[in-house]
């Protein structure tokens, strides 16, 4: 993995668990050689995740919306800063910049890009391993309801493991390196359809 998409909230919350966690994060990419591709942003969690990674030497592409440039919250020392116009350019260049994704406390945007690339991943856009960092137990309960559509069915089994997750940086970014690609939903006959 040469770079991560890193979605994370833009916001900083109370408790300073959540903005360590990110530094943490920018840092540990950095020190294994893993590009950071983020949102663009200089606040909140964002900001922290990209301000560690630049502090350990690491690259930082931030990827932001020219409205969101407009308003003063783009992070200007990125080591490169792309600027898009809608959202959804945004997030395709997120895939196609990215070897995988991972993804830290956040609030709706965050959970709109976790999505989307699970299910990017199930129908077969990309083969890339989607990680969910578990920071102080803030996704227990996604990680129950994601396990709780599995056991309805409305995840397929094959598409039950594209959800990696870990409580520690270090041990979700060893099990996505080990991820192994499933069987895409395209790639399925119809008749298991």
């Amino acid at each position: 993995m040469k770079r991560l998409a890193v979605y994370c909230g833009s916001a900083t919350p109370a408790d300073p668990a959540y903005v360590d966690a990110a530094r943490h994060v920018g840092r540990v990419l950095a020190r294994r050689g893993i590009g950071v591709v983020y949102g663009g942003g200089r606040l909140g969690l964002m900001g922290a995740v990209a301000d560690a990674a630049l502090e350990a030497g690491g690259e930082v592409i931030g990827v932001i919306p020219e409205a969101l440039v407009g308003a003063e919250v783009a992070h200007r020392g990125c080591t490169e800063l792309r600027v898009v116009q809608t959202m959804h350019q945004r997030k395709q260049l997120f895939t196609d910049l990215s070897d995988g994704f991972v993804t830290l406390p956040g609030g709706v945007g965050t959970m709109d890009e976790l999505w989307e690339a699970i299910s990017w991943a199930q129908l077969g856009y990309h083969q890339k391993p989607v990680g969910l960092l578990n920071v102080a137990g803030f996704y227990d309960q996604l990680i129950a309801f994601n396990q709780h559509m599995v056991e309805a069915g409305f995840i397929r089994a094959q598409h039950a493991n594209i959800l990696i997750h870990a409580n520690a940086v270090e041990a979700l970014l060893d099990r996505m390196a080990a991820y192994q690609p499933h069987e895409t939903v395209f790639a399925m006959k119809a008749d298991r359809l």
